[in-house]
């Protein structure tokens, strides 16, 4: 019975153990030898004094000793933290802290660069390290106890006291105020996620799907999900050049692919040969709205390949994904609600909008997240009760409220307007960044574009437009405004456009709209 996260691996390893479950590099490993793995490691975070509840903080660049850490930790009843493997030690250490982590599975060589943090940071009792004899890692009067990596004993795993509805992660997303905040997943959000995205991009056990985003992003934990509930073959990817991913699809027959905007951008400039890209099976893309150029040039690259447009927050996984078939006819449409989730759209007040009205998105279901760790205020603001619409039901049920703006056309189909803080306000008109950098990308001016709203005494905000060229071209600043003059109203034009060689991202691959304004406010 699935009722936590490592019940998938331990299903498939009973079942078909012998089928390969994750590459990396030159080396592959089967369900039952992921699962002696899983096992083993929950056994020893036991031992270490880790109790139900208790959070491990995985910091560890994507290898199969990382699944095994994350898996690792539900199979001994702990609540894992991934933490993305390109963030700063102080941008670790408050992870640490604030998440009160018991124990951090690390590298040696990035024990070395945590050493100060971890000076701050009470709560670590244990360090596992991943690789070389732990001995040269210890460092003396440490507050904590340098451990190795354990051997995979083929012991039985003891009987997991959770249930389904308790933590199984709580995974770090940028906040508005700067600091992350932490969103808590039970291992029923988990699984109901990986059933559910399993089920519309019709995954398989015969499925090879490459792992290219961080295990810290939703999206990127959910390749292992979702590929583990059906017995798929995962392989790994630490992202460096969009040149890493042809050559993978091209060696494995990769069959299944999910990114963001910026990588898909990066990977459709590619020169894919036939045998990297006529396995592939489908092609997904999420965090973002995928510019309709790139789609263009992605369908042209993988004939074979049906695109999946979806849209999901942290708080909720996955919320729509736009049925392939209709691709051509709902252009810009994020879709309806995945199988087993609903989704709203509301008034202020909670009333639901009528079909062309813009309204807040409202996500209620099995994949809504039990709230933000250690943050009561954000949490009451975000994971508030459903709407009411059954007047006998006398239990409130908590629904994520967005805070994205969508509209809902007469065939229930949805349009992504914007978030609620990306939205510029100008001349009295509230727009969406996304709309003038779809704009942009029209032109085949411009590589990458991200728009912003600056504060403006007269305007309220003028749009600032920042953009990279294409390769080993300039921007024509002139001619790309002439065009885009053409597609936009006067009041959503940029008043300005920053040229640059490349536009910052976040550790989960996104454009870095947070460090742009800053930047531009300074």
């Amino acid at each position: 019975m699935r009722t936590q996260i490592h019940n998938l691996v331990e299903e498939v390893a009973r079942t078909r153990g012998g089928t390969p479950a994750l590459t990396y590099q030159n080396v592959t490993v089967s369900y039952a030898g992921l699962w002696r793995e899983v096992a083993s490691f929950g056994t020893t975070l036991n031992g270490l004094g880790v109790r139900r509840g208790d959070r491990v903080a995985v910091y560890l660049d994507k290898r199969i000793e990382t699944v095994t850490a994350l898996f690792g930790t539900s199979a001994g009843d702990g609540v894992f933290v991934p933490v993305n493997p390109l963030l700063r030690p102080k941008q670790v250490g408050y992870i640490m802290r604030d998440c009160g982590a018991r124990v951090l599975v690390t590298s040696p060589e990035r024990l070395v660069l945590l050493r100060e943090e971890l000076r701050g940071c009470d709560s670590i009792e244990n360090v596992v390290l991943v690789g070389q004899d732990p001995s040269a890692a210890v460092e003396a009067d440490a507050q904590y106890m340098i451990n190795a990596w354990p051997k995979a004993t083929g012991h039985a795993v003891h009987a997991a006291s959770a249930i389904d509805a308790d933590m199984a992660a709580i995974l770090y997303t940028s906040g508005s105020t700067g600091r992350p905040k932490g969103v808590v997943l039970s291992h029923r959000n988990l699984i109901a996620g990986a059933e559910s995205v399993s089920h519309y991009l019709g995954n398989t056990s015969d499925d090879v799907i490459l792992s290219a985003l961080p295990f810290s992003f939703d999206a990127g934990f959910s390749q292992l999900t979702t590929a583990f509930s059906v017995g798929a073959h995962v392989v790994l990817l630490n992202y460096l050049l969009p040149a890493d991913v042809v050559r993978l699809c091209a060696l494995h027959r990769i069959t299944g692919l999910t990114g963001v905007p910026p990588l898909w951008i990066q990977i459709a400039d590619e020169d894919w040969p036939n045998e990297a890209a006529k396995h592939l099976r489908y092609f997904a893309n999420t965090g973002g709205k995928m510019p309709k150029a790139t789609l263009d040039k992605l369908r042209s690259l993988f004939p074979g390949a049906t695109p999946f447009m979806m849209y999901g927050l942290t708080e909720a996984f996955r919320s729509t994904y736009l049925d392939p078939a209709e691709v051509d006819r709902r252009l810009g449409s994020i879709g309806k609600a995945i199988p087993n989730a609903e989704i709203l759209v509301v008034r202020p007040d909670g009333s639901v909008c009528h079909p062309g009205e813009e309204g807040e998105l409202v996500h209620r279901g099995a994949l809504v997240a039990m709230g933000y760790w250690n943050d009561p205020e954000r949490t009451a603001q975000h994971f508030r009760p459903v709407p009411p619409r059954e007047s006998g039901l006398c239990t409130d049920e908590i629904a994520v409220w967005s805070g994205d703006t969508v509209v809902r056309d007469e065939d229930g189909f949805l349009y992504f307007v914007g978030r609620n803080d990306e939205m510029i306000k100008t001349s009295g008109y509230r727009v969406s960044p996304t709309e003038i950098e779809e704009a942009a990308y029209d032109t085949a001016l411009v590589r990458d574009a991200v728009a912003l709203g600056v504060e403006d005494m007269n305007l309220g905000q003028h749009v600032v437009l920042v953009v990279s060229p294409t390769d080993g071209a300039t921007v024509d600043v002139d001619c790309l405004l002439a065009q885009m003059r053409r597609a936009l109203p006067l009041y959503m034009l940029p008043q300005r456009v920053v040229v640059r060689a490349e536009i910052p991202r976040s550790p989960n691959g996104k454009f870095d709209r947070a460090l742009l304004r800053k930047e531009l406010a300074e």
